[in-house]
């Protein structure tokens, strides 16, 4: 079955928060402290080793009320169920929508097409743990009788940005093997990898649903090639393998069939790291790590499916940036991890959202009038208090925040995580409170800089009322980030459905690639 097809502004939840909004859209973010005492307890969601705190947003428990109306009225719960059951949800391509069901342990059945698909996907899931195992341990060998050293992942969009941004955030748990990710079809990003390879030691992943996408192509030829150059084409098997769902052109390539991990219609490009488009992953920080980061998501899943709305974090979240996006006419919202390992994060969730809610028709096919996906970029802290930090406390912008922390360190540098994350709190609570004229004043003749006061008491202002969200996880593992990617996966979907329209189709990546082929035929 399809999704309801239901415009939100025409919602009675929509007409009371619009009202809603003119009633609380100036007040400041201390008055709602000062008022409210319990603020931030209220106003915060703990799930295992996951704590939101959401209360530093410019919000009451009134606004959080009228938006789960919002949802209930466009009905999320129905749609929950679709997503999570198999329907056709992703309509315009007559495709169910389920990387769910690629981290789903349970023995339910998952019907499509009147067959259970989890013993297909628990068969591919046995097929990477044993490729793994060769690999890494060694069993595996090249043309030459020599042990793989080095993987390089060859994809683009879904088959790169996932598991590229999961291999640099779990690096602290990778083995022996050097992993590396080619996707731009720029001969000086492929270049520059091979400069670094032994044909005698690297294995090749080539990654494209169809075989055909251009990038991925032209770059697993040029490999091919320089590979061709020290071995023969019947060495090809021992260092090329595919992930793909056409069999004949990936073995009209040279891989070897047994070689070919399949991709399934039912799973969208950038939500396929759970799969066999994960066997780099897999192959960097071994099997086991690889299932801790399934089950991750997986108990994110069943928190999504099953807890109240305004206790449900994904949901949650997607309220909050419905209510910026749609209300305050917010264009971008900033991602900021206070970790370096999660530094490609945002350029994961670029895609996951923009490719995702992207979208100007409606589920009807009709023109849309109101605000759908929000421009997502962001950096790491503490790098980007150095940088674009200016702007979000004193620009003339309002753009909200999500800070991503840690607990823990891994590195054992306590020192350096105690710096890091009181960096982490004051840029939130300098976001939210600001500076007064009056503390501006006194530190001014504290420092005995009164004579100063009249020159740079303008400058030294900060309005505060700058909203944010922060997400405090316990460690960075392959549990919690699974988690983390699954929270945003979850929120784009809410929002998604709240805007009424198709989240998992991409038609806008298509007229790009129709226009470059001419211009190819041409020359």
């Amino acid at each position: 079955m399809a999704l309801k097809n239901i415009n939100p502004t025409k919602t009675k939840a929509w007409q009371k928060l619009t009202s809603h909004f003119d009633d609380i859209k100036d007040i400041h973010l201390k008055e709602f402290f000062k008022n409210n005492t319990n603020r931030a307890s209220e106003l915060s969601i703990t799930f295992d080793d996951f704590k939101i705190d959401y209360s530093k947003n410019r919000i009451t428990n009134e606004t959080l009320d009228l938006l789960i109306e919002l949802v209930n009225e466009v009905d999320l719960k129905d749609a929950i169920q679709k997503y999570f059951s198999g329907d056709i949800i992703n309509t315009t391509e007559n495709r169910a929508v389920l990387h769910t069901a690629l981290r789903d342990s349970s023995s339910n059945k998952i019907i499509i097409n009147n067959t259970d698909v989890k013993p297909e996907i628990s068969l591919v899931l046995n097929e990477v743990e044993l490729f793994s195992e060769k690999i890494i341990s060694g069993e595996w060998k090249g043309f030459t009788g020599k042990s793989i050293t080095d993987i390089v992942n060859i994809g683009i969009g879904g088959s790169d940005l996932g598991p590229n941004m999961v291999v640099n955030a779990l690096q602290h748990y990778k083995n022996h093997l050097t992993t590396h990710f080619v996707s731009n079809i720029d001969g000086d990003h492929i270049s520059e990898i091979i400069k670094k390879l032994n044909p005698e030691t690297t294995l090749f992943i080539v990654v494209s649903k169809t075989f055909t996408t251009q990038e991925t192509l032209t770059n697993s030829t040029t490999f091919k090639e320089w590979f061709l150059k020290s071995a023969t084409p019947n060495d090809i098997f021992k260092h090329f393998v595919a992930v793909s769902s056409n069999i004949t052109k990936a073995t009209e390539f040279g891989i070897n069939k047994e070689n070919i991990f399949p991709m399934w219609n039912w799973v969208g490009g950038r939500f396929s790291l759970w799969s066999a488009v994960g066997l780099s992953i897999s192959l960097s920080i071994g099997f086991q790590n690889f299932k801790k980061l399934l089950k991750g998501a997986e108990e994110m899943d069943m928190h999504f499916a099953s807890a109240d709305f305004n206790k449900n974090i994904p949901v949650v979240s997607a309220l909050i940036g419905i209510w910026y996006n749609n209300f305050f006419n917010c264009e971008t919202e900033a991602i900021l991890p206070y970790s370096q390992y999660l530094n490609m994060f945002s350029d994961y969730l670029q895609q996951a959202s923009m490719e995702s809610n992207g979208k100007s028709v409606d589920r009807n096919g009709e023109k849309i009038d109101y605000q759908t996906g929000a421009i997502i970029w962001g950096n790491v802290g503490s790098n980007m208090q150095h940088a674009f930090m200016q702007l979000l406390h004193q620009g003339t912008k309002l753009i909200p925040t999500e800070f991503i922390g840690f607990e823990e360190s891994l590195s054992g540098l306590t020192v350096h995580h105690k710096k890091l994350m009181a960096n982490f709190y004051a840029q939130t609570e300098a976001l939210a409170f600001g500076k007064t004229e009056e503390e501006v004043h006194l530190d001014l003749k504290f420092n005995h800089q009164s004579n100063k006061l009249t020159s740079l008491l303008p400058y030294k202002v900060f309005d505060g009322n700058k909203p944010s969200t922060t997400l405090l996880i316990k460690k960075l593992t392959p549990n919690s980030l699974g988690k983390l990617i699954a929270t945003y996966e979850h929120k784009i979907f809410v929002q998604g459905i709240v805007w009424n329209i198709f989240s998992f189709d991409q038609f806008g990546v298509e007229l790009g690639k129709e226009l470059a082929n001419k211009h190819l035929n041409k020359q």
